[in-house]
């Protein structure tokens, strides 16, 4: 900070700075390496990624899904391709593609769910195109977490949720990280569209300005898939948290997530929390509200040795919570998900039979496999679900796309059995 106490005079090396500014080349200048470099930085960044973005999704400046082939909504739906085209020729009700040039058929999400619904109603086994709640049924909610950064839970969280939708779920996906990177996946830029409010933190937090989780919940361009974005305003929750406590403000921190929740739970099947690689209150008040977890672990020495950190940290706090709330604080299940994972890797493949031997099962058979599709959808904010397939190498997408729909299947069989379904 300038010592001249309100900052109203320039120091002598900003002056200096100035004077010399226009002779010098752009990448010569020098600069004061002060808290208006950070913002600059900040600033420019976040102008440039908006404007990307907006050209990236024109002309709407906003993301649309793709259609989907014949195939896909096969694998989507689990109707047959010789079922599927008695429907199209026969059935007058049946809902309609699009075509290209060559007769191929295209659908849309919506158009998916469509023709779910319509075998549902006509199929002569309609539960088999029902994969949601059906009556008595709970909302899940699934937290996927770490201790770490870089252990993929932002891109499982985006994945797990796209592919429940596409699946025939109802799914709201909440960002619980103040670094909005689930957020940013859907199309938005946080710290322009939410830089006050808007976000999850307003449903959460103490004072008059909390609102019903509703106001905050946006409709997304994928089609039964609901956000509840995150902004850095999010963080603000960790130190108004630890204030409430010292004022012993109500609904405590292990019941404002969970109580928001009831109030939208007839709207949806599946919650999908995607929690910031920390535990502090913000990641309490996901798990204490959550029925399953998935713990993200890239299967290294150094990954598995900090989630054994946050393991043990988190067992400890939540026996503090149970005795703050007077009840055990109990899950579905609790499932490690072996992410970036490279099986011709040797050492990952050592530390992944490892880690299988220490917890018995309770890591997932499949893994995120580690691939280049992944990363170079995100480079466009995408998934694998959302990428043009003519835009990739066709083994490599199809790697991955596998990938991620066994990940999800072994999750979706642990949530139907949770309702108790075989």
């Amino acid at each position: 900070m300038p010592k001249n106490g309100a900052g109203e005079h320039k120091s002598k090396r900003h002056e200096a700075n100035e004077g010399n500014m226009n002779d010098l080349d752009p990448v010569q200048q020098p600069v004061v390496a002060d808290s208006r470099l950070i913002t600059s930085f900040a600033t420019s960044l976040a102008n440039s990624l908006d404007r990307q973005m907006k050209n990236a999704y024109r002309p709407e400046g906003r993301k649309k899904l793709r259609l989907f082939s014949s195939k896909e909504l096969i694998e989507f739906t689990g109707i047959s391709g010789s079922n599927l085209r008695l429907r199209h020729n026969e059935d007058q009700d049946f809902p309609n593609a699009e075509t290209d040039a060559r007769g191929h058929r295209f659908y849309s999400a919506a158009t998916i769910d469509g023709i779910r619904k319509h075998m549902a109603r006509t199929a002569k086994n309609p539960d088999a195109f029902r994969p949601g709640r059906r009556d008595g049924d709970e909302m899940k909610v699934i937290s996927i977490v770490n201790f770490k950064g870089g252990s993929g839970k932002s891109t499982s969280a985006a994945h797990l949720a796209q592919r429940y939708a596409l699946r025939g779920y109802r799914v709201l996906a909440i960002d619980m990280d103040p670094q909005g990177s689930l957020t940013t996946l859907f199309g938005y830029r946080p710290e322009i569209e939410f830089a006050e409010k808007g976000t999850i933190y307003d449903a959460l937090r103490y004072d008059g300005e909390q609102v019903p989780l509703s106001d905050v919940i946006l409709k997304t361009y994928f089609h039964n898939l609901d956000l509840a974005p995150a902004g850095l305003m999010l963080s603000e929750y960790e130190t108004n948290t630890a204030y409430a406590l010292t004022q012993r403000l109500t609904p405590s921190f292990a019941q404002r997530l969970a109580m928001q929740l009831d109030s939208v739970q007839d709207d949806y099947d599946l919650v999908i929390i995607d929690c910031p690689p920390q535990l502090g209150f913000i990641t309490l008040t996901a798990l204490a509200a959550s029925t399953g977890l998935i713990v993200t672990v890239v299967p290294s020495m150094l990954d598995i040795a900090s989630m054994s950190q946050f393991l043990r940290l988190a067992g400890e706090l939540f026996e503090t919570i149970e005795r703050h709330v007077g009840r055990p604080v109990t899950w579905d299940f609790i499932k490690f998900l072996l992410t970036r994972y490279e099986p011709s890797d040797g050492p990952q493949t050592q530390m992944a039979a490892y880690l299988r031997s220490m917890l018995p099962g309770h890591v997932l058979t499949e893994p995120m496999l580690k691939s280049t599709a992944i990363s170079d959808a995100g480079i466009t904010q995408q998934t694998v679900y959302e990428v043009e397939p003519g835009d990739f190498v066709r083994k490599t997408l199809e790697r991955a796309v596998s990938s991620c729909n066994a990940v999800g299947d072994e999750i979706e069989t642990l949530i139907q059995a949770s309702w108790g379904r075989d």
